[in-house]
This record gives structure tokens, C-alpha cells and sequence, in this order.
């Protein structure tokens, strides 16, 4: 009997602002930069925030995907915090920035810089 496999879903979902600030970003990157990698580290009111960084290769565990605009990584640890969530990229009168609609996030802080899971 043949085994049927299918693709993966991706672990996070860009917008195309998502996908158009990484091209961007890719666009100024550091020579040898091979994407930005999304972590969430410990830090902020709430427990963890949101992290992008150039980096020259990804670690080991860390999710891939590729987009138009550059390859995003996600940090593999962190990825059980962000399996679902939504990346956009927001820019307005006063403030510029990657927003994260997070299902699995429990709350945020005031400022929203960082959720707890």
C-alpha cells in the first residue's frame, strides 16, 4: 500500500505587508545573511516577546519558510508558542511594526510588546 503524505501547514501565516517588510529587510541585510529568524525570548510585562534577526544560517530546529520576499526562520523552541498565528507588518502615523495575532497566547501586556502562552 503506498503512503500518501501531504504538505505540512506552515507554522505561522504571513500577510503580504508580512512578506513585503522581510523583502526589505533582505534588501539591507548583511552580507551572508541567509534570512531573519523569529524567536520568542524571555522577556517584557508578560513573560515573552517577539524577536526578528538577521542570521547566516539557521539553527538546528528551527522551521523554514520560505517566502517571495526571504526566508524567515523560526526559532524551534519557540515554535509551539506561535503554531497558528498570524504575521503582519503595520505601519501608521506613530509607530511601524510586526504585529502577531497569536491563538495561543493567554494575554498581553499593556503595550503589547509581550503575551504569555
Amino acid at each position: 500500500m503506498a503512503t500518501i503524505t501531504r504538505p505540512r501547514p506552515a507554522a505561522l501565516n504571513l500577510t503580504d505587508g508580512a512578506v513585503e517588510r522581510i523583502r526589505s529587510l533582505m534588501a539591507k541585510a548583511p552580507e551572508g545573511t541567509a534570512g531573519v529568524r523569529l524567536s520568542t525570548p524571555r522577556k517584557g510585562c508578560s513573560g515573552l516577546s517577539y524577536s526578528l534577526d538577521y542570521v547566516p544560517e539557521p539553527k538546528p530546529g528551527d522551521e523554514r519558510i520560505e517566502t517571495p520576499g526571504g526566508t524567515l526562520f523560526v526559532d524551534g523552541g519557540s515554535l509551539l508558542y506561535l503554531i497558528g498565528s498570524r504575521m503582519d507588518w503595520r505601519e501608521d502615523d506613530f509607530t511601524a511594526g510586526f504585529v502577531f495575532e497569536n491563538p495561543n497566547a493567554k494575554g498581553t501586556c499593556g503595550c503589547g510588546e509581550s503575551f504569555m502562552v
